[in-house]
Parts: C-alpha cells; structure tokens; sequence
C-alpha cells in the first residue's frame, strides 16, 4: 500500500497548526463516510491480548487529546489501533486558551501546546459517544473546569465519572496537565489521596449499581523525580486504582533548548519526551510491581520507540504527535513491531 501521508502532511504543515488538527479530523471523517477511508490505512494488526480485564486487538492506541469531543471516533477507529482514548472533557464546556496555542517544532519532531481543556462539554461529548459505530475499546478521559477551584476539583471529577461510567470502557483521570492553572498540585500527596479516594469509592459504587467493572486509571506527568513517582505509586495501589497512564506533556525544555517555540509555555509532546516518559514508566514499574497496568505514552514517533515503551515496562502503548509527524502507518508498524518482539516478563 502506497504511503500517502508525507504529501498530506506537507499540505498540513502548510496550515497553523490547530487549523490543520481541525481540517484533519474532518477529512477523516469524510473519508470514512464515503467508505473510502479503509483503502488508504493499513489493516489492523492482530495481537490480542488482556488488560485490566479488557480485551485489545492489539496494543497500539490513540492518547487523549487529539479527540477531545468524541466527534471523530469511528473514523479514527478506522486507523488501525487497538484502542482510543478520548477527551478531556471537563463538566461545562469551555473555550480553553487564547489562539494561538499549539507549536510546531518540525526539526525536533515536537509539539507544544497551551490548548487548556477546550472542548463543548458533558452533554455534547456523550451525545457522540452514544451515537458512534465502532465497537472497539473506548477510554473516556475527564478533567476539571478551568474556571473550578482547585480545592473544588474533586466535584468535576466526580461529576465527570458519574456521566461517562455507563458508556466507557475504562475512565481516565487528568490531572497532570500543564495548561490549567495548579491542575498538577492534585499530583501532590495530600491532595492525591483525597481525589483517588473519593473517586474510588465513587467508581466502586457505579460498578455495584450497573453490574460492571470499569477500570479507573490516572494520568500522570513526566516532571516527576523518582521519590515523587514513588509517592504517586503507593497512592496509586493504596487506592486500589486499576491502572496509570505515563505520560502527559512535560513543562521542561531541556531537549529543545534553541529551537524555533521552544519558549513558548505549554506542554511539550513528541520525540524530546521519550526519555523522560520511559523514566517514569520504569520507575513506576518497579514500584508498582510485575502486575500493574501500565499505558505508555510519550515520544513514540517510531516502532522502535514503541518498543522501548513496552521494555521500560508499559503493557499498552498510545500515540499522538507520532500520528501527525509519522501519519497511520505508523500504527501498524508499531503493532507489528510489538507483536513480533521478543515477550518482556515485567
């Protein structure tokens, strides 16, 4: 199959970045109505496998974040991957940051963004979650208003699990988010285990209700210093808590220091996080144990990268800013290259 991305990509490259991420979406969308889409994308790899007592086609999956509305769920799950997680949502809709707010550092094959949680809301986000067609695993990702105090998130937290448990496969806490104003301060000890307690309580009591266990997990971020990964850890097993995702952006730009945006504030993604991300993954591997469910993401612009991801100690693995420098392609080359590589025992 002919690989038509890099001339899509030098058309989109063209664009502001955020207007390119719209047009993107709504050309896939396209696409995939008029039945045209499955020609143009790989087959999905087979590699099925069980997490969290789920079961993936395979290991490769769509990050939160370039899905933020659930309005492109069936195109996306066209592409190949095992799974999508999409989001955040947060309770009210709000607009996010001021434009411009998203970077291109093409040299570097990065990202920045100061996107700030813009998306329409809880109402319009399951209004697209219920009417979607594909059937594969669906993560749903809630985070708090921009506008809510952070000695108050524990309710749009709450608020956002009550309205996503009946249609998700697994939920995903977002608290390591550098674009809302002292989201990451919820990653803090004190403040973690008051949120994860609350939410585990909650979340157990959904499950009673409607006779199903949806796995509760938690994002993180990659800024953390081994102790603080520790502290996340333990919290993380003393609630009871069915998985983590490693890792959201990173505020340093030790990796691209000198080039083009790299001054600008937001969350860097891309190839400069890979080695923080498998850090973290690592680390959070050895506390946490051989058992615990752990999504990788960060820097995964390769198969090899996806590799590395699943050897610092990751059972999945999700791409996003690799999607847009490396196009769908690379879904399937990373599935293969999962698939075929000699199993880890963690």
């Amino acid at each position: 199959m002919i690989d038509w991305y890099p001339v899509a990509r030098k058309f989109l490259f063209h664009l502001e970045p955020e207007q390119a991420h719209d047009l993107a979406l709504r050309q896939l969308g396209r696409l995939h109505d008029l039945g045209l889409l499955r020609h143009l994308v790989p087959a999905q790899v087979a590699d099925p496998c069980e997490v969290m007592g789920l079961s993936f086609p395979n290991r490769v999956g769509l990050a939160a974040g370039l899905d933020k509305d659930a309005a492109h769920i069936d195109a996306l799950g066209s592409l190949g991957f095992g799974f999508l997680e999409v989001g955040t949502v947060t309770p009210q809709a709000q607009p996010g940051n001021p434009r411009p707010r998203m970077f291109r550092l093409v040299r570097e094959r990065a990202l920045i963004n100061r996107l700030g949680f813009n998306n329409d809301g809880l109402d319009r986000f399951l209004a697209q979650v219920q009417k979607r067609r594909w059937r594969g695993v669906l993560g749903l990702n809630i985070g708090k208003n921009a506008t809510t105090p952070i000695e108050s998130a524990a309710g749009d937290y709450l608020r956002g699990l009550d309205a996503v448990h009946a249609w998700a496969d697994y939920v995903a806490v977002n608290i390591s988010s550098p674009n809302t104003r002292n989201l990451r301060l919820l990653q803090q000890e004190q403040a973690l285990d008051a949120l994860l307690h609350a939410l585990r309580a909650r979340c157990d009591q959904l499950d009673r209700g409607r006779g199903r266990r949806v796995p509760l997990l938690v994002k993180i971020a990659p800024d953390f210093e081994d102790d603080g990964v520790v502290v996340v850890a333990r919290a993380l097993l003393r609630h009871r808590i069915d998985g983590v995702i490693a890792t959201n952006t990173t505020v340093s730009r030790a990796q691209v220091q000198g080039a083009m945006h790299a001054a600008e504030a937001g969350g860097l993604s891309g190839a400069p996080l890979l080695e923080a991300s498998n850090r973290v993954i690592s680390s959070l591997r050895q506390a946490l144990g051989p058992g615990f469910p752990i999504i990788g993401v960060g820097g995964v612009l390769s198969a090899d990268d996806a590799a590395a991801k699943m050897r610092a100690g990751a059972n999945l693995v999700q791409i996003y800013t690799g999607l847009i420098y490396s196009g769908p392609r690379l879904v399937r080359d990373a599935a293969l290259r999962i698939r075929d590589a000699t199993p880890t025992v963690h």
